[in-house]
């Protein structure tokens, strides 16, 4: 049975608790909070949907970071130049700010949102 209004089992609204999840990029309570949203709700579909999908993004992030960290770390030792990559790192900080706030806009509005490959994902498991 699918809860889609009402609360979390933590009192919540469900669109409240959907979009904390999203603070995992900024702050570790949401990587508790997901993790939280996971163990004790069941039945409430959007909180666990965004729980899953938060989770897969910040574990996306994490391995696109570090590789472009190890790429662009390389390319500044070679070019003894490190404009480029302080450039890159800034980009690519102002684009995760970007997607969490969107995600956790949508979060909030109560969507689905699916985010390509992921959010299919997270829609098999939030199940």
């Amino acid at each position: 049975m699918q809860n889609m209004n009402g609360k979390t089992a933590l009192g919540l609204d469900n669109n409240v608790g959907a979009m904390l999840c999203y603070l995992n990029i900024c702050l570790p309570i949401g990587i508790i909070y997901s993790i939280i949203v996971l163990v004790t709700d069941k039945t409430n579909k959007l909180p666990r949907f965004h729980a899953f999908q938060s989770l897969l993004l910040t574990g996306a992030l994490v391995v696109i970071g570090i590789a472009f960290g190890i790429v662009f770390g390389i390319f500044s030792a070679v070019t003894r130049s490190a404009v480029i990559s302080f450039g890159f790192n800034g980009l690519f900080s102002i684009l995760v700010l970007g997607i969490v706030i969107f995600m956790a806009m949508k979060a909030y509005q109560g969507d689905l949102f699916k985010l390509p490959v992921i959010g299919d994902l997270a829609d098999k498991w939030s199940n």
